[in-house]
Protein backbone atom coordinates (compact mmCIF):
# COMPACT_ATOMS: atom_id res chain seq x y z
CA UNK A 1 0.00 0.00 0.00
CA UNK A 2 1.34 3.44 -0.94
CA UNK A 3 1.51 6.14 1.25
CA UNK A 4 -0.42 9.48 0.54
CA UNK A 5 1.36 12.10 2.35
CA UNK A 6 -0.95 14.59 1.82
CA UNK A 7 -3.76 12.78 3.96
CA UNK A 8 -6.05 14.17 2.04
CA UNK A 9 -4.79 18.36 2.74
CA UNK A 10 -4.95 20.74 -0.09
CA UNK A 11 -1.73 22.87 -0.90
CA UNK A 12 -2.97 25.52 0.10
CA UNK A 13 -2.33 24.62 3.94
CA UNK A 14 1.41 24.87 3.09
CA UNK A 15 1.59 28.20 2.12
CA UNK A 16 2.30 31.41 4.37
CA UNK A 17 0.41 33.85 4.54
CA UNK A 18 1.42 35.88 1.46
CA UNK A 19 0.33 39.44 3.69
CA UNK A 20 -0.23 40.61 6.79
CA UNK A 21 -3.55 38.98 8.04
CA UNK A 22 -6.66 41.28 8.73
CA UNK A 23 -7.38 39.65 12.30
CA UNK A 24 -4.43 41.35 14.71
CA UNK A 25 -4.78 37.89 16.61
CA UNK A 26 -3.77 35.16 13.78
CA UNK A 27 -0.12 33.96 13.70
CA UNK A 28 1.31 31.48 12.02
CA UNK A 29 4.64 29.07 12.55
CA UNK A 30 6.93 26.82 10.95
CA UNK A 31 8.72 24.82 13.34
CA UNK A 32 10.68 20.94 13.10
CA UNK A 33 12.37 18.95 16.31
CA UNK A 34 14.97 17.25 14.66
CA UNK A 35 17.09 14.30 15.56
CA UNK A 36 20.36 12.56 13.83
CA UNK A 37 20.36 8.32 13.98
CA UNK A 38 23.03 8.49 16.84
CA UNK A 39 22.61 10.05 20.32
CA UNK A 40 25.53 12.49 20.40
CA UNK A 41 23.43 15.49 19.68
CA UNK A 42 19.89 16.57 18.63
CA UNK A 43 17.64 19.78 17.69
CA UNK A 44 14.82 19.92 19.85
CA UNK A 45 12.99 22.72 18.51
CA UNK A 46 13.88 24.95 15.68
CA UNK A 47 10.81 27.29 14.44
CA UNK A 48 10.14 31.01 12.92
CA UNK A 49 6.70 32.36 14.93
CA UNK A 50 4.79 35.01 12.90
CA UNK A 51 2.04 37.45 14.41
CA UNK A 52 -0.03 39.87 12.55
CA UNK A 53 0.38 42.65 15.17
CA UNK A 54 3.79 42.49 14.39
CA UNK A 55 4.50 41.25 11.40
CA UNK A 56 7.54 43.08 10.46
CA UNK A 57 9.21 41.06 12.76
CA UNK A 58 9.97 37.25 13.92
CA UNK A 59 9.98 35.03 16.41
CA UNK A 60 12.38 32.66 16.37
CA UNK A 61 13.91 29.77 18.77
CA UNK A 62 16.43 27.39 18.08
CA UNK A 63 17.95 24.84 20.38
CA UNK A 64 20.92 22.29 19.71
CA UNK A 65 21.80 20.11 22.70
CA UNK A 66 24.57 17.16 23.16
CA UNK A 67 24.63 14.16 25.35
CA UNK A 68 27.63 16.46 27.11
CA UNK A 69 25.89 18.96 28.42
CA UNK A 70 26.08 21.52 26.10
CA UNK A 71 23.57 23.73 24.67
CA UNK A 72 23.34 26.42 22.03
CA UNK A 73 20.52 28.52 21.41
CA UNK A 74 18.77 31.56 20.05
CA UNK A 75 15.53 33.02 21.36
CA UNK A 76 14.66 36.87 19.55
CA UNK A 77 12.50 39.06 17.68
CA UNK A 78 13.99 38.96 14.20
CA UNK A 79 13.17 41.44 10.53
CA UNK A 80 11.19 39.41 8.91
CA UNK A 81 12.23 37.95 5.82
CA UNK A 82 10.06 38.20 2.63
CA UNK A 83 7.57 35.60 1.73
CA UNK A 84 7.73 34.56 -1.96
CA UNK A 85 9.93 32.36 -3.83
CA UNK A 86 11.02 32.91 -7.32
CA UNK A 87 7.84 31.72 -8.85
CA UNK A 88 6.22 34.86 -6.68
CA UNK A 89 4.62 31.57 -4.43
CA UNK A 90 4.75 32.26 -0.40
CA UNK A 91 7.16 29.94 0.06
CA UNK A 92 9.39 31.51 3.12
CA UNK A 93 8.93 32.11 6.25
CA UNK A 94 12.20 33.44 7.98
CA UNK A 95 13.25 36.03 10.56
CA UNK A 96 17.03 37.65 10.73
CA UNK A 97 19.57 34.21 10.65
CA UNK A 98 16.30 31.12 10.48
CA UNK A 99 14.24 30.52 7.26
CA UNK A 100 11.73 27.77 6.15
CA UNK A 101 11.32 27.44 2.66
CA UNK A 102 8.62 25.42 1.08
CA UNK A 103 9.82 23.61 -1.81
CA UNK A 104 7.22 21.06 -2.62
CA UNK A 105 4.30 20.77 -0.45
CA UNK A 106 3.98 17.57 1.42
CA UNK A 107 7.31 16.64 -0.35
CA UNK A 108 10.46 18.82 0.90
CA UNK A 109 10.77 21.72 3.29
CA UNK A 110 14.36 23.12 3.32
CA UNK A 111 15.79 24.98 6.90
CA UNK A 112 18.51 27.45 6.90
CA UNK A 113 19.96 28.73 9.82
CA UNK A 114 23.49 30.93 9.83
CA UNK A 115 24.15 33.51 12.98
CA UNK A 116 24.91 33.12 16.19
CA UNK A 117 23.74 31.02 19.26
CA UNK A 118 24.64 31.69 22.71
CA UNK A 119 26.86 28.80 24.38
CA UNK A 120 25.10 27.30 28.09
CA UNK A 121 24.59 23.97 29.04
CA UNK A 122 21.83 22.06 30.68
CA UNK A 123 22.92 21.74 34.10
CA UNK A 124 22.35 26.08 34.04
CA UNK A 125 19.22 26.26 32.19
CA UNK A 126 17.85 23.65 35.39
CA UNK A 127 19.38 26.45 37.53
CA UNK A 128 17.24 29.57 35.83
CA UNK A 129 19.65 30.34 32.86
CA UNK A 130 17.03 31.42 29.82
CA UNK A 131 17.57 31.41 26.37
CA UNK A 132 20.55 33.94 25.06
CA UNK A 133 22.44 34.08 28.37
CA UNK A 134 26.16 32.72 27.60
CA UNK A 135 28.96 33.69 25.21
CA UNK A 136 28.05 34.05 21.28
CA UNK A 137 29.30 31.14 18.94
CA UNK A 138 28.65 31.02 15.61
CA UNK A 139 26.34 28.48 14.08
CA UNK A 140 25.37 26.91 10.89
CA UNK A 141 22.88 24.70 9.82
CA UNK A 142 21.11 23.27 6.92
CA UNK A 143 18.26 20.75 6.93
CA UNK A 144 16.12 18.94 4.36
CA UNK A 145 12.94 17.38 5.73
CA UNK A 146 10.97 15.32 3.51
CA UNK A 147 8.00 13.48 4.57
CA UNK A 148 7.87 9.69 5.65
CA UNK A 149 3.98 9.55 7.11
CA UNK A 150 1.04 11.55 6.09
CA UNK A 151 0.16 14.76 8.28
CA UNK A 152 -1.81 14.72 11.58
CA UNK A 153 -4.55 17.19 11.66
CA UNK A 154 -4.85 17.64 15.03
CA UNK A 155 -8.40 17.04 16.10
CA UNK A 156 -8.99 15.40 13.07
CA UNK A 157 -8.68 11.38 14.08
CA UNK A 158 -10.52 11.65 17.81
CA UNK A 159 -14.05 12.46 18.05
CA UNK A 160 -13.96 13.52 21.43
CA UNK A 161 -10.15 14.95 20.72
CA UNK A 162 -12.08 17.41 18.34
CA UNK A 163 -14.72 18.51 20.88
CA UNK A 164 -12.33 19.34 23.46
CA UNK A 165 -9.94 21.67 21.05
CA UNK A 166 -13.45 22.94 19.69
CA UNK A 167 -15.25 23.86 23.30
CA UNK A 168 -12.40 24.22 25.80
CA UNK A 169 -9.03 25.85 26.63
CA UNK A 170 -6.83 23.50 25.17
CA UNK A 171 -7.82 24.29 21.69
CA UNK A 172 -6.45 27.71 22.24
CA UNK A 173 -3.69 26.31 23.84
CA UNK A 174 -3.01 24.02 20.54
CA UNK A 175 -3.94 26.92 17.97
CA UNK A 176 -7.55 24.61 16.92
CA UNK A 177 -8.73 24.74 14.16
CA UNK A 178 -6.08 23.72 12.91
CA UNK A 179 -2.32 22.75 13.33
CA UNK A 180 -1.00 20.01 12.11
CA UNK A 181 2.35 17.53 12.23
CA UNK A 182 4.03 15.60 10.65
CA UNK A 183 6.87 12.66 10.37
CA UNK A 184 9.97 13.21 8.20
CA UNK A 185 12.98 12.00 7.24
CA UNK A 186 16.04 14.83 7.76
CA UNK A 187 19.57 14.93 6.13
CA UNK A 188 21.64 18.06 6.35
CA UNK A 189 24.98 19.53 8.41
CA UNK A 190 25.17 21.60 11.29
CA UNK A 191 28.94 23.14 12.04
CA UNK A 192 29.01 25.49 15.58
CA UNK A 193 32.28 27.44 15.78
CA UNK A 194 34.77 24.66 14.59
CA UNK A 195 33.12 21.59 14.75
CA UNK A 196 31.13 19.94 12.30
CA UNK A 197 28.16 17.59 12.16
CA UNK A 198 26.05 15.59 9.65
CA UNK A 199 22.61 15.07 10.49
CA UNK A 200 21.24 12.09 8.91
CA UNK A 201 17.90 10.66 10.81
CA UNK A 202 14.24 12.44 11.05
CA UNK A 203 12.39 15.21 12.49
CA UNK A 204 8.86 15.98 13.07
CA UNK A 205 7.49 19.00 11.41
CA UNK A 206 5.00 21.31 12.70
CA UNK A 207 2.70 23.93 10.74
CA UNK A 208 0.28 26.07 12.22
CA UNK A 209 -1.95 28.90 10.67
CA UNK A 210 -4.57 30.14 13.45
CA UNK A 211 -5.47 32.02 16.48
CA UNK A 212 -3.58 30.87 19.14
CA UNK A 213 -4.88 32.42 22.65
CA UNK A 214 -2.34 31.48 25.95
CA UNK A 215 -4.82 30.35 28.22
CA UNK A 216 -3.01 28.80 31.55
CA UNK A 217 -0.98 25.57 30.78
CA UNK A 218 -1.51 22.62 33.40
CA UNK A 219 1.28 21.07 31.74
CA UNK A 220 1.39 18.24 28.84
CA UNK A 221 2.95 15.52 27.25
CA UNK A 222 4.32 15.23 23.69
CA UNK A 223 6.17 12.48 22.23
CA UNK A 224 6.64 11.59 18.46
CA UNK A 225 8.86 9.22 16.51
CA UNK A 226 9.91 7.57 13.19
CA UNK A 227 11.84 4.12 13.05
CA UNK A 228 13.83 2.90 10.56
CA UNK A 229 10.84 0.04 9.39
CA UNK A 230 8.93 3.29 8.59
CA UNK A 231 6.26 2.90 11.44
CA UNK A 232 5.96 5.46 13.83
CA UNK A 233 3.68 6.86 16.59
CA UNK A 234 2.86 9.97 18.05
CA UNK A 235 0.51 11.74 20.72
CA UNK A 236 -0.13 15.07 22.64
CA UNK A 237 -1.74 14.84 26.18
CA UNK A 238 -2.84 17.28 28.57
CA UNK A 239 -2.84 15.86 32.13
CA UNK A 240 -6.73 15.45 33.84
CA UNK A 241 -8.34 18.68 35.04
CA UNK A 242 -9.58 18.65 38.53
CA UNK A 243 -12.92 20.16 37.11
CA UNK A 244 -13.94 16.38 35.85
CA UNK A 245 -14.40 17.49 32.18
CA UNK A 246 -12.54 15.33 29.42
CA UNK A 247 -8.77 17.03 28.81
CA UNK A 248 -7.21 16.93 24.95
CA UNK A 249 -5.51 13.11 24.10
CA UNK A 250 -5.14 12.54 20.98
CA UNK A 251 -2.27 10.66 19.09
CA UNK A 252 -1.83 7.75 16.56
CA UNK A 253 0.10 4.71 15.08
CA UNK A 254 1.75 4.57 11.98
CA UNK A 255 2.17 0.73 10.53
CA UNK A 256 4.59 2.25 7.67
CA UNK A 257 2.07 2.44 5.03
CA UNK A 258 -1.60 3.49 4.57
CA UNK A 259 -2.96 6.05 6.70
CA UNK A 260 -2.68 7.09 10.48
CA UNK A 261 -4.25 4.86 13.07
CA UNK A 262 -6.20 7.03 15.92
CA UNK A 263 -4.68 6.31 19.36
CA UNK A 264 -4.91 7.64 22.88
CA UNK A 265 -2.16 7.76 25.35
CA UNK A 266 -3.05 5.53 28.38
CA UNK A 267 0.29 6.13 30.09
CA UNK A 268 2.04 8.66 29.68
CA UNK A 269 5.41 9.93 31.64
CA UNK A 270 4.50 13.40 32.64
CA UNK A 271 7.44 15.67 33.68
CA UNK A 272 8.29 15.27 37.44
CA UNK A 273 11.67 16.30 37.80
CA UNK A 274 13.90 18.20 35.45
CA UNK A 275 16.64 14.99 34.60
CA UNK A 276 19.03 16.08 31.73
CA UNK A 277 19.55 12.28 30.36
CA UNK A 278 18.83 8.83 30.64
CA UNK A 279 15.24 9.10 32.53
CA UNK A 280 12.70 6.69 31.61
CA UNK A 281 10.13 8.24 29.29
CA UNK A 282 8.11 5.00 28.38
CA UNK A 283 4.93 5.51 27.04
CA UNK A 284 1.71 3.11 25.95
CA UNK A 285 -0.73 4.27 23.32
CA UNK A 286 -4.02 2.08 22.65
CA UNK A 287 -5.98 2.29 19.12
CA UNK A 288 -9.60 2.61 19.05
CA UNK A 289 -10.36 -0.75 18.67
CA UNK A 290 -8.26 -2.02 22.09
CA UNK A 291 -4.62 -2.53 20.51
CA UNK A 292 -1.69 -1.54 22.64
CA UNK A 293 1.25 -0.74 21.82
CA UNK A 294 4.07 0.06 24.67
CA UNK A 295 7.43 1.53 23.50
CA UNK A 296 9.96 2.22 25.99
CA UNK A 297 11.84 5.83 25.86
CA UNK A 298 14.90 6.77 27.56
CA UNK A 299 16.15 10.56 26.77
CA UNK A 300 19.47 11.43 25.01
CA UNK A 301 19.78 14.90 25.30
CA UNK A 302 17.39 17.82 27.11
CA UNK A 303 16.96 21.47 26.87
CA UNK A 304 14.63 23.24 29.61
CA UNK A 305 13.28 26.31 30.38
CA UNK A 306 12.57 27.25 34.10
CA UNK A 307 10.00 30.23 33.76
CA UNK A 308 9.97 32.63 36.74
CA UNK A 309 6.78 32.73 38.56
CA UNK A 310 5.14 35.78 36.84
CA UNK A 311 5.02 33.46 33.69
CA UNK A 312 2.91 30.81 33.64
CA UNK A 313 2.96 30.41 37.23
CA UNK A 314 6.74 29.42 36.82
CA UNK A 315 6.10 26.74 34.16
CA UNK A 316 8.90 24.43 33.57
CA UNK A 317 9.33 23.20 29.98
CA UNK A 318 11.54 20.26 28.60
CA UNK A 319 12.78 19.70 25.01
CA UNK A 320 14.64 17.00 24.01
CA UNK A 321 15.44 14.09 22.11
CA UNK A 322 14.63 10.37 23.03
CA UNK A 323 16.21 6.67 22.26
CA UNK A 324 12.97 4.37 21.59
CA UNK A 325 12.39 0.57 21.71
CA UNK A 326 9.06 -0.69 20.03
CA UNK A 327 9.50 -4.26 20.02
CA UNK A 328 12.43 -4.72 19.29
CA UNK A 329 13.53 -1.83 17.14
CA UNK A 330 14.97 1.19 17.86
CA UNK A 331 14.57 4.42 16.70
CA UNK A 332 15.15 8.76 17.98
CA UNK A 333 12.48 10.85 18.42
CA UNK A 334 11.37 13.41 20.38
CA UNK A 335 9.81 14.75 23.46
CA UNK A 336 8.08 18.23 24.81
CA UNK A 337 6.92 18.26 28.58
CA UNK A 338 5.39 20.47 31.07
CA UNK A 339 4.52 21.11 34.18
CA UNK A 340 3.88 23.17 36.66
CA UNK A 341 6.69 23.72 39.56
CA UNK A 342 4.11 22.49 42.52
CA UNK A 343 4.50 19.10 40.45
CA UNK A 344 8.53 18.98 40.04
CA UNK A 345 10.08 16.74 42.92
Amino acid sequence: MTIDLTGGLGEELEYVFADRPDNPEMRESVNAWIWDNGVQFGLPRIGVEAVADNWDAREIQVNVAFADGRVFNVLSSQPAHGPLGTDGKPRLLGGGPLSFELVEPYGLLRMHLQGEASATSVDAQIEGAFPGQGDPVPIEIDVELRPAAPPWMNGALLADAKRVLDTQEEGDLMGHPWRFEQLCRANGRMRIGDETYDIDGGANRVRRQSIRRFAKLRGHAWQVALFPSGRGFGYIAYPPRDDGKDTYNEGYIFEGDGPLIPARVVHAPWLQSLTPKSEDVSCVLETEDGRKASIKGETAVSTFMVMPPEVGGGLQLQQGIVRYNWDGEAANGMIERSAPPVNIT
